[in-house]
Order: C-alpha cells, then structure tokens, then sequence
C-alpha cells in the first residue's frame, strides 16, 4: 500500500527524470553525451554512482563515462572488459525487465573476471530489499530497431534510499536506459554529420563525393531528416525527406515534397514550431500521419548551405518520441491516481479544488461570506433514502459570474469565476461547486469478515458506482481508505442534496465478489467550495457534515454486510 506522501515523491522524482532525459541531447560531442547519461543516472535516479560502457568496434566494452566518485573514476576510466565477460553477466541473476540484477549472494564468482569493477564496503543487510555493497545493477543499451545491437551497459550501485528499486524505479532505470541509447546513436549520428558537413564546406574539389557521403547519411539515418528551403514565398517547404520519416508519417516522398512542417502540426503545437529558431533551434511537438493521428516528435534544426556560396537549406532531425511521451503520461497518471480503483488520488483532488478557489471572499453576495448551515440538507435527502430517481442541476453550470475588480490581487480585471455557496436557508437560484464526503458504512466488517481481497472488490465496485452517477464534468476521487470525495459544480443546494441520495442508493444494492453477495452503506456530507476557503477548510467542513448525518441516523440505516 502506497503512503499519501509517494505521489509528490513520484511527482518530484517524474520532473527529475524529465529534466535529465532533455538533457541528454543538448550534449555536443559523443563524449560530453557519455558523460551525461552518466551524470543524470546519479542526479535524476537516485544512485551514488553510476558508470557507462560502451561497446568498441571490436566487441569489448570500455569505462567510457564514471559519475559519483573521482576515486572510482581515476581508477577504471578507460578500462576494457571482455564481450564474453559482460555476456557472462548479462545472463546471471534476476531479469527485472530489461534491467539484470545479481545479488551479492551470486556475484562473488565475477570477483575475478576481467571485468572493470570497483568495491565498497559495507555492513550485511538488515532487511530482505536492502542494498547490499556487492550487489550490481546492470542496464543494457540496444539501438533501436529489430536488430538489438548492444550499443553499451550502464551500471549503477548505491541507492540513496539504500534500498533495492522497486518497480517504478526499476521502469524509470529501463527507459532512462533506452533514451540514452538513442541519444548515444543519435551523438555519432550527428558526429558523422558534422563530418560531412565539414567536408562540405572544405573540400570543393571532393563536391561530389561529399554530396553521396551526405545523401547516404540522409537517406539511411535510422530517425527522420528533412530539408527544407529557406527564404522566399517557399520558406518551410519540403523539398527532401528521408526514408524513416516518410515511414513515420505514413506519406511518400512525392507527396511530403507538397508540405511544410506548418502544414503538418497539430493546432495546438504551431505556437511552437513559429517560436523554434532556424540555426540550433528545438521543438516537442506533434506531427500528423496520413491517417489522421498524431505522432509525438523532436525537432532539431541546423541550417546548411548547397555550396560555398550557395543559397541556404534548412536540416530539420525528426525524431519519434511516442513511446518517451507515453511513458512520461503513464508516470504522471500513476502518481495523480489511485492504483486500485483508478480514480484521482488525494493530491489530485486537492489540485483540482485549489484551482477553483482564490484568496478573496466573493463579493457579489448581500450575505455575510463563509456563513454555513451544517445541518442544512440533511432531512431533505434522508426523507427520499430509497426513491432512487434524482434529477439535479444543468450540465456545466458555473457560478455567479466574473468579479471586474480594481485589480488588487494582480491585473485591472480578474477572469476568475468566483465559487460560491448557496444559502442553506432560502433558495435564490445560486448554483455552487458541491463537494460530497462519502465514507462507506459497514466496510470495516466485510474486511474483518472476509478479507482485503473482497474488501478491495468493494471498493472497485462503488468507484465505479460513484462515476457511473454522476456527469462528465464532474469528479469522483478516492481521498483514501474508504472516504470518497464528489466534486459536482453548478449544483444548488436541492441539486446536491439529491445528488446525494442519488449516489447513496447507487452504493446499497448488493456487491458481488467471489459468488458471495455483500452489501455496503454510505454516509454523504455536503460542503460548498466558496473563494476565501482553503482547501483543507472545505474537506474539513463536508467532512464534519458527514459526521453529522452519519449520527443522525439510525443504525438500521446504515448497517451492511
């Protein structure tokens, strides 16, 4: 079971692990490259340290990069270990994935190999996930495409937890593993380019030569290249585009030449594109296929020159990253939702109410602001228990209106739309964000009775209650145990109320879990989200309403079972 605090710690490990991917392809050389995928392993991955080998054209693999540890660094840089050796220990130990781990209990037996390898010391392990001095993590580099050529292993020791990676760390190691390699790939792509460039501008009387030694590293270079012309009506169009980027964009040649990248953007990301620069300029943003669809990209631009004197062409370096973006979402969804039943967690909820509230009252109410009626609804949704058909406000409603102030709290006009609580006592038509505290009656009992197993069935079931109840717009979170949280906007006070009653009859009926049929109850408070609360104070004060109403009723009434 995750703690409340591992979303924000995966939140602040994610935006590490972004910052340091983006930073392996601002490195210029192949070395300055090694030597970031290094330095981000123990800056963003939380290791001590962390080494690259890299493949020679032989086969064996050199300590190109050392990172943690001048020491270690002085003393293997530069070392060569056998392809058989690194093969040896490739096979051994655990396959987490892509990654290769061999505890200390195996790995005594690579002491002696030839193997670059340094040793530290430490007490035994007190615990079973507990890092130990001798244990080795190891995570293999292949090229992309259907060939795994190994291009290098990184290798990583001290967890700055001192605990072995779980699954999370283990995917973030095996993706930062992959981006490297293509970052690797992508540096002596880029150093063969600059060759021929070099020989472009220097070897007038090699022209010809150089131009097939160019077309060659176009035409075949496993990520997508385009050319493009410069200045002009026709700046921005397409005049060549290699192979891999007619496969990734699922259009020929002959018709690519009819485009620009303008053309090709998605809405959202010409902004971006207009802002990337010609000569060094680099832009995320996606591309449409043939079919319709977008594809993530890298685009980095370099401008070139036909001859010496020549006119100038735009060389844009296209690369996919689909798979780094998805990757990157389904990080961000884990960290922002609960595993079990795939509903917001508690940072998310609270994320999304505190974008609804500001620091000033709203002030368009005659009536004092914050005045709140705890006990108000309670009769009016427990008297309807079992009716079973609610209808409440209109879809997507918002609240009183637009507060054109003086421009106090930061600008002449603020656009916020104030959230307001309608009052309790008569109903004037004010329509609010409606938060219901749901905690489930009986739940404690179907754990105790039958387990965690049919425990967690339940809670799976009533999450997908709560979203089956109420409408696209709003949001049903899971605040942790069994507490849930409704965010409903546009509601009055009648609306939630019934909404309530809505919810609680959608939760009763039995729950079917391993052929054995159980049944829960559910306690609803209603708060209102009003600008001049914080967040803590509107969960608190829905959260006491629940209380109330929960006391208010027989046991008759809540038990289940």
């Amino acid at each position: 079971m995750e703690t409340e605090s591992e979303p924000y710690v995966r939140l602040a490990t994610l935006r590490q692990l972004h910052q340091v991917v983006a930073n392996l392809n601002t490195a210029r050389s192949l070395a300055d490259t090694l030597q970031t995928v290094a330095d981000g392993v123990t800056a963003g991955l939380g290791y001590e340290l962390a080494c690259v080998n890299l493949v020679r054209p032989d086969g064996d693999l050199v300590v190109a990069a050392f990172s943690g540890s001048p020491a270690a660094e002085a003393l293997i840089t530069g070392r060569v270990g056998s392809r058989a050796s690194w093969e040896r220990r490739l096979s051994m130990g655990e396959a987490w994935g892509e990654l290769r781990f061999i505890p200390h209990t195996e790995g005594w037996v690579l002491i002696e190999d030839d193997v670059p390898q340094w040793h530290t010391d430490g007490p035994e392990p007190r615990f079973e996930d507990e890092w130990h001095p001798r244990d080795r993590l190891y995570a293999p580099m292949y090229a992309s495409g259907s060939g795994r050529e190994l291009l290098g292993v990184i290798s990583v020791d001290r967890p700055r937890n001192g605990r072995r990676p779980g699954p999370w760390g283990q995917e973030a190691l095996q993706m930062y593993a992959s981006q490297a390699a293509i970052a690797i790939s992508n540096a002596r792509l880029r150093a063969n380019m600059q060759r021929a460039l070099v020989r472009l501008e220097r070897e007038q009387q090699a022209l010809r030569a150089s131009e097939e030694s160019f077309r060659q590293a176009f035409e075949y270079a496993p990520s997508g290249m385009a050319i493009a012309e410069m200045g002009g009506d026709q700046h921005g169009r397409l005049l060549r585009a290699n192979d891999a980027l007619c496969r990734l964009l699922g259009r020929p040649s002959s018709v690519m030449r009819r485009y620009s990248f303008a053309d090709l953007v998605h809405p959202e990301d010409i902004g971006t594109l207009l802002r990337t620069s010609a000569e060094g300029g680099r832009a995320e943003l996606r591309l449409a296929r043939r079919d319709g669809t977008y594809v993530w990209v890298s685009l980095r631009n370099s401008v070139v020159a036909d001859t010496a004197d020549g006119p100038r062409f735009l060389l844009t370096h296209v690369e996919d990253i689909e798979e780094r973006k998805r990757h990157e979402l389904q990080l961000a969804h884990r960290a922002s939702h609960d595993a079990l039943t795939g509903l917001p967690n508690s940072a998310e909820l609270r994320a999304r109410l505190s974008s609804r509230l500001c620091s000033r009252p709203h002030a368009v109410r005659a009536t004092a602001a914050g005045t709140h009626a705890v006990d108000s609804g309670v009769d009016s949704y427990d008297s309807s228990y079992d009716s079973g058909e609610y209808e409440y406000g209109e879809h997507a409603y918002r609240g009183d209106g637009f507060d054109f102030g003086d421009g106090a709290d930061g600008g002449a006009y603020d656009h916020h739309v104030h959230a307001v609580a309608p009052d309790s006592e008569v109903d004037d038509g004010t329509k609010g964000l409606a938060v219901l505290f749901c905690d489930l009656d009986g739940f404690k009992s179907i754990n105790d009775r039958f387990g965690h197993h049919t425990g967690d069935a339940v809670l799976i079931e009533v999450a997908r209650r709560l979203t089956a109840g109420v409408r696209d717009g709003d949001t049903v979170a899971r605040l942790g145990g069994d507490e849930f949280v409704v965010l409903a906007d546009g509601l009055g006070a009648a609306d939630a109320a019934d909404l309530a009653v809505r919810l609680r009859n959608a939760i009763i009926p039995p729950i079917r879990v391993d052929g054995r049929a159980v049944r829960v109850g559910a306690s609803f408070g209603i708060g209102w989200a009003e600008c001049g609360m914080s967040v803590e104070e509107v969960l608190n004060s829905a959260d006491q309403r629940m209380y109330i109403e929960k006391r208010s009723r027989s046991k008759v009434h809540r038990r289940a079972g």
